[in-house]
C-alpha cells in the first residue's frame, strides 16, 4: 500500500494555486487508494528554523552517538522531517515559483532534510568526493505554478526557472530520481489564459492519479 507525504509550500492558504491543484490530485489519488492516509506537512505557512551554526555542528558530528542533549535536541525537527520523508513511498511538493526558484519554507524544509549519515553519505577516494543517496524507491510529483507562461521545457524563460532545477537535483541527490512535474503558468496573464492553464495542469494531475 502507498503512503503519500505532501509538502505544501506556498504562504498563500486558499488562494493558492499549486496548493489548490495539489488537493485536487490528492483527492482523485485517495479515490483510487481508498486505504490510504496522506500526510500533509506545511512549511509554506509554518515556520521551518533555518539552518544555523548550532545545527551544522551537531548534524556533521564525527561520532553521532555521543552528541550532547542539547544537540540531539537540535536536530529534533529535522529527524523528524527525515523519518517522515523515509516513512513515505510517495512525495508531492506544492510550491509556486517565488523569485525564480522555491518559497523560502520549502528551501528551509531541503535545508532540514538533506542530511549526512541518514539522506546521503559521502565518502573519499583518493581525494576525490564521492556521495551515496540514500532515500531510494520512491516517486516525487511536484505541484507549481508561474506567473508568466514559458518557464516550463523548451520555453524561452525555461533559463530562469530554477525552482524545478533546484527542486529535481536536490531530490536526485538524495536518491529520488523519478520525479513529474506538473505546472499551471500564467497568474500574471490574461485571467483566461491563466484558466486553461490551470484546466491543463488539473488534467495531468488526475490522469496521474490513478498510477502515481
Amino acid at each position: 500500500m502507498s503512503k503519500i507525504l505532501v509538502v505544501h509550500g506556498s504562504p498563500r492558504g486558499e488562494r493558492s494555486h499549486s496548493r489548490r491543484l495539489a488537493e485536487t490530485f490528492l483527492s482523485a489519488w485517495q479515490a483510487a487508494h481508498p486505504q490510504s492516509q496522506p500526510t500533509r506537512r506545511e512549511v509554506g505557512r509554518t515556520v521551518i528554523p533555518p539552518v544555523n551554526e548550532a545545527f551544522i555542528a551537531a548534524a556533521f558530528h564525527p561520532e553521532p552517538q555521543a552528541r550532547s542533549l542539547t544537540m540531539q535536541a537540535d536536530l529534533a525537527l529535522s529527524d523528524a522531517l527525515v523519518a517522515e520523508l523515509q516513512a513515505h513511498d510517495r512525495l508531492v511538493i506544492s510550491a509556486p515559483m517565488h523569485n525564480f526558484s522555491v518559497p523560502s519554507g520549502v528551501k528551509a524544509w531541503i535545508d532540514q532534510i538533506v542530511r549526512i549519515g541518514l539522506t546521503f553519505n559521502h565518502s573519499l577516494d583518493n581525494g576525490v568526493s564521492h556521495y551515496e543517496p540514500l532515500v531510494l524507491g520512491k516517486k516525487a510529483l511536484i505541484v507549481t505554478s508561474r506567473g508568466d507562461f514559458g518557464f516550463g521545457p523548451g520555453g524561452q524563460l525555461e533559463g530562469m526557472n530554477h525552482a524545478d532545477a533546484l527542486l529535481r537535483t536536490v531530490l536526485g541527490f538524495i536518491g529520488i530520481t523519478d520525479v513529474t512535474v506538473v505546472a499551471a503558468e500564467g497568474e500574471e496573464s490574461a485571467e483566461r489564459s491563466f484558466a486553461l492553464s490551470c484546466a491543463e495542469a488539473e488534467e495531468r494531475l488526475l490522469a496521474l492519479a490513478r498510477t502515481f
